[in-house]
């Protein structure tokens, strides 16, 4: 497995300290927006097919994030800084569409009502991750 420090010279790496927290968290998202979408996209998608395409792209944007981190260097940083902006777009977006417009979404997404049902991870881990990829960043 790569060395979690790779791409400074400090150790103070993408993926190391509070990253390692950020890894394993976005990993558990990964799996479990991923595990959900597909039982919904494969079980339920005419019930509510734009929720379970936008729970499929947040396992997506989750799991790209959940790489870099791992990956580390500044192609990584770079790529896992982009994605934690789309996510926290995402976020802000599918949660202010489903305050304003509950009927628009039948079932919920990660991303519904801000991350409301994920105890509001998904609206604090794309913030607390663009200030670990700042803070972190090499000289």
């Amino acid at each position: 497995m790569r060395d979690l420090r790779a791409g400074t010279a400090s150790g103070t790496g993408i993926g190391t300290g509070p990253g390692r927290l950020l890894v394993v968290l976005y990993a558990v998202f990964t799996i479990g927006a991923a595990s959900r979408s597909a039982y919904q996209l494969s079980t339920r998608f005419h019930e509510a097919p734009l929720a379970y395409l936008l729970s499929a792209a947040a396992a997506l944007v989750y799991g790209f994030i959940t790489v870099a981190l791992v990956r580390g260097g500044e192609g990584a940083r770079r790529a896992a800084f982009a994605c934690c902006v789309a996510e926290l777009t995402g976020v802000l977006a599918v949660g202010t569409w489903t305050v304003l417009d509950p009927s628009a979404f039948p079932d919920s997404t990660v991303w519904s009502d801000y991350g409301r049902g994920y105890l509001f991870l998904p609206l604090v881990l794309p913030v607390t991750g663009l200030y670990w990829l700042r803070r972190s960043r090499s000289a």
